[in-house]
């Protein structure tokens, strides 16, 4: 397994077609990642096609894992423009092809994020996931604290409310250090 980051427009672009095969996979496969099943694969594509200007202005950074040339899986972190919030990213749309589950893709691509924050000097990161998801089940086993639920949060897939845990964690520069994270982030 490889991982790379789609770090501009035309790479992110390059993976597009995979990229929608994994979010339609991934949501017709029951996940909660913010879309309703039965997804189309043009909605995935129009999806993955507009976050490509945020990845460029670096707003939005984007991994993914192959297995030889097959994509199995990807992870990206939304990034804040404002002055105080530049210590802390989110982490969004961690998804693993359904042939990837099991193999340790998540882990990876879960470190890979974390790692590349704290090089950016990222303190903080934070996460929601849908409760008892197996999502939520690799954050509290790679060291993510969850600080509770949101009862009927969001919608799954087939369009039932369920509740939505949050995370967070620790990482880079010394907590605290909001200048220091500030100055190295932007």
């Amino acid at each position: 397994m490889t991982i790379e980051r789609l770090d501009d427009r035309p790479r992110l672009l390059s993976a597009l077609e995979d990229l929608a095969d994994l979010l339609v996979r991934t949501v017709n496969g029951g996940a909660s990642v913010g879309f309703l099943a039965p997804l189309d694969r043009a909605a995935a594509t129009a999806w993955w096609r507009g976050r490509a200007d945020a990845v460029q202005r670096a707003e939005l950074a984007v991994w993914v894992a192959r297995d030889g040339d097959r994509l199995i899986g990807t992870v990206s972190l939304a990034l804040p423009d404002k002055p105080n919030s530049r210590h802390r990213a989110e982490l969004v749309k961690l998804m693993v092809h359904p042939d990837g589950r099991g193999r340790g893709v998540g882990k990876a691509l879960l470190a890979t994020a974390e790692r590349a924050a704290h090089d950016a000097g990222v303190t903080l990161l934070h996460l929601d996931t849908e409760t008892d998801s197996p999502a939520e089940h690799l954050y509290a086993r790679t060291g993510w604290t969850r600080i509770g639920a949101i009862p009927d949060y969001a919608a799954d897939p087939h369009g039932r409310l369920r509740p939505t845990s949050l995370y967070y964690k620790r990482v880079g520069p010394a907590a605290g250090d909001t200048a220091g994270a500030a100055a190295t982030a932007g």
